[in-house]
């Protein structure tokens, strides 16, 4: 059997192909991205990048109806955009059976927050998996499937970010035929009116009994038997910080954590001296157990509901030890700072001197936020700047010249149409910026409906975001170059000095994507006066030092943004380039 080292990402990316998965979809969002980038490369799936996440489970929903094999991915902030229609299909129920990924972000390594999604599970009373490793992760998809279709119910897997990024070796499966389940017309199943949503209730009670016996028998859940001094109801990542935190406790690992094994657990918790539960974030297990009357020693109480946990962690809570490793060295702290070159940053230095208040968005561009640019007031969830915007100008007309919503060209188009459609319903006059840099590139350089090419390679229509925004009512449209800051400046005067609404389209490739075509800069340090203006910019090439700047030739792009600048003509072109 053939051995690989996969990511969790890359290893549900595999159990799609091997368990006969027809159709992936998703909006790329970390920790999740990688899914469908690697399910990509089989072309035997039909793979594609949706606007947003609502779009990606409504295709997956109609692919599963029509009978295949589907896999829907997201971050976990991605299912509450797709909540709706997913509450809805726990009712009506699969034909093929579909997947779930909800990727989760304990400690918020790349979120806005930290929800833990097995809450959604067990609020749409659907089933839920969770893999501790790459083997898992790639073995539970095809159980996933067998379980959606056994139940007629949408399964969730859910990882988090140490599943999705971590590597384990995985043991290599031959791929299933992909074959499609006859499609039969059933309007009392698949039409969600009041009437047959009332009988689809009592089926769906029904189908969540029959799961918690299936809970009960099912090796997902399984006992580890040692010293039964302590024993330990974990899954997913947690368990396995128990295990190297707690080699000789007995463990009872859930892999199907919804429902949960209650009469596996009171028997586990019969036969050891301490019961203990650990789970990050939310005591969702927990609380099960204790409302059923099985007394735990110990658990949320002494653990947090916040942030990852660690082996010496759960040794210092049970056993009372406190970790004898050395501490680490202190690491200087680095913020994130937007890249080089990057077409982000006129228009926040343009905004900020311009004294805007400005509503932002979920992107690179958050980091419009941060020192020195500072030039954000709000960041919500995705597509949110311009209906907060909106808010601002209803509870402040007065100051609507002050106001600008910013919003990246993914963002946009994700959830960002709706908003400015009620701006011109609602008769708002504030300024929209929509920053175009061509691509998805917080995730990593996803295409989307504007950049004229698919998931999977191939060339596609692309959004005319002017024509849209002009379709939608808005008569002022102008595009400028995010990288000219007179432009830039310019603009923001005349659009918010108007009392109509107004988006300006500050366009410009990511510094990632484009070709150099611009010279590397230096600074003349004998033209440098140290006012430290092109500091102002926030550029990470640029430093500054014995009271001169200086520029980093392995860094600069050629952008220009310093020199636009500089008041003294004190940064020039390499020589010789």
């Amino acid at each position: 059997m053939t051995k690989a080292l996969l990511t969790g990402n890359e290893a549900i990316a595999r159990g799609a192909y091997e368990y006969g998965v027809s159709v992936a979809t998703a909006y790329p969002g970390t920790p999740s991205t990688e899914i469908l980038e690697n399910i990509a490369q089989w072309k035997e799936i039909r793979a594609q990048w949706s606007p947003n996440e609502k779009v990606a489970l409504e295709v997956a929903i109609g692919a599963s109806i029509a009978g295949a094999r589907t896999l829907v991915a997201m971050k976990h902030v991605g299912v509450n955009v797709a909540a709706d229609p997913l509450f809805t299909f726990t009712y009506t129920g699969v034909n093929g059976g579909l997947v779930l990924v909800s990727a989760d972000d304990p400690g918020l390594h790349s979120s806005q927050n930290e929800q833990d999604n097995r809450t959604y599970a067990r609020f749409a009373k659907m089933g839920l998996l969770e893999p501790a490793d790459s083997q898992e992760a790639k073995d539970m998809v095809g159980q996933a499937l067998m379980i959606s279709e056994r139940f007629d119910v949408p399964v969730m897997l859910r990882t988090t970010t140490r599943i999705s990024h971590s590597k384990t070796l995985v043991e290599l499966g031959e791929p299933q035929a992909r074959t499609l389940k006859e499609y039969k017309k059933d309007v009392r199943k698949y039409v969600a009116v009041p009437a047959n949503a009332k009988v689809r209730t009592g089926v769906k009670q029904q189908r969540l009994l029959e799961m918690a016996e299936f809970s009960e028998q099912t090796e997902l859940n399984r006992i580890e038997w040692r010293e039964k001094r302590v024993g330990v109801v974990t899954s997913g990542i947690a368990y396995q910080y128990v295990k190297e935190a707690l080699p000789e406790a007995s463990v009872l690992k859930l892999g199907f954590t919804n429902p949960i094994p209650l009469k596996k657990i009171a028997d586990f918790a019969a036969q050891v001296e301490q019961l203990w539960v650990i789970e990050e974030l939310d005591p969702l297990v927990e609380e099960q157990i204790r409302a059923a009357g099985i007394k735990v020693s110990g658990g949320k109480a002494e653990l947090s509901r916040v942030g990852e946990y660690s082996p010496s962690m759960i040794r210092k809570a049970i056993l009372g030890e406190d970790s004898t490793a050395q501490a680490p060295a202190a690491v200087p702290v680095r913020p994130p700072v937007l890249c080089p070159g990057c077409p982000h940053r006129g228009p926040f230095y343009a905004l900020r001197k311009n004294r805007k208040r400005v509503t932002g968005d979920i992107g690179c561009y958050t980091l419009g936020a941060s020192a020195p640019l500072e030039s954000i007031d709000t960041t919500i969830c995705m597509g949110a700047s311009i209906p907060v915007a909106l808010g601002m100008e209803k509870a402040r007309p007065e100051e609507v010249e002050n106001l600008v919503a910013v919003i990246g060209d993914s963002t946009f188009l994700h959830s960002g149409i709706t908003g400015l459609i009620d701006t011109v319903y609602n008769k708002g006059t504030t300024t929209i910026m929509i920053l175009d840099n061509s691509i998805t590139a917080m995730t990593g350089h996803q295409h989307h409906a504007a950049t004229g090419q698919t998931l999977q390679g191939e060339a596609t229509s692309q959004v005319d975001f002017e024509a849209l925004c002009r379709a939608v009512g808005v008569k002022r449209v102008r595009v400028v170059d995010a990288g000219n800051l007179a432009e830039l400046e310019q603009a923001i005067k005349e659009e918010t000095a108007v009392r109509e609404p107004s988006v300006i389209i500050a366009r410009r490739p990511c510094a990632l994507i484009a070709k150099q075509t611009a010279p590397r800069l230096k600074v003349n340090h004998d033209a440098c006066t140290g006012c430290r203006m092109c500091m102002s910019i926030g550029c990470p090439a640029i430093s500054f030092a014995d009271k001169k700047s200086t520029i980093d030739p392995t860094l600069c792009v050629g952008c220009g943004l310093c020199q636009q600048v500089c008041k003294f003509n004190a940064i020039v072109p390499e020589e010789g380039q």
